[in-house]
């Protein structure tokens, strides 16, 4: 992303947070930003057409946060629960980007971009899946590329449910997600 990209993205973040997405004006964003109008619209159509973007930046954050926090020297299922963890907090951190993501590519046509924004992040977890399979330590029969949606779509509603569509109670979110690492093993067939 370019330096005036980039800030048009973070302040569209600030602005939509503070004032919500229909309330939010072109010119929010760019007084935010420090850019002149028709800067915006160099990169962005729309207001709305900034939502991929911001999906964009939140996809390699998790990405990010994941590769940090991952002990290549645990087990499969220590690093599964890593993953798990890491994807509960920054649900839980950026709960309101998030909120606005959804509601901003659901209300454009801009939903289509999805798959292309979660490739790189579908790519690592398909490379984490296939080196268990490789390794032995889950069922030979699974289809890491396929596998590695379906797991990244369980793990981001479950912390969406937790986080977005409840109050987030700590002892809740504990239990969901041991819950989830214990369906997610059975699913996987983890051996070891």
């Amino acid at each position: 992303m370019t330096d005036k990209k980039g800030r048009i993205v973070y302040s569209a973040i600030e602005v939509f947070s503070e004032k919500g997405i229909d309330k939010t004006k072109v010119s929010d964003i760019v007084k935010r930003a420090g850019v002149a109008q028709g800067t915006f619209y160099l990169y962005f159509s729309s207001k709305l057409a900034v939502m991929p973007s911001i999906a964009e930046v939140m996809v390699e954050k998790i990405l990010e946060e994941v590769k940090e926090h991952i002990d290549q020297a645990a087990s499969f299922s220590e690093q599964l629960r890593q993953v798990i963890h890491v994807v509960f907090k920054i649900t839980k951190d950026y709960r309101d980007i998030f909120a606005l993501i959804y509601a901003g590519l659901a209300s454009t046509e801009y939903l289509q971009e999805w798959e292309a924004i979660y490739a790189p992040y579908y790519e690592w977890m398909s490379d984490f899946l296939e080196k268990a399979v490789k390794d032995g330590v889950i069922r030979q029969s699974i289809h890491p590329d396929q596998t590695a949606v379906l797991l990244i779509g369980l793990i981001e509603s479950a912390a969406e449910q937790t986080y977005l569509y409840s109050h987030g109670d700590q002892n809740a979110a504990s239990l969901k997600k041991q819950e989830l690492l214990h369906f997610v093993e059975h699913a996987l067939g983890i051996t070891q």
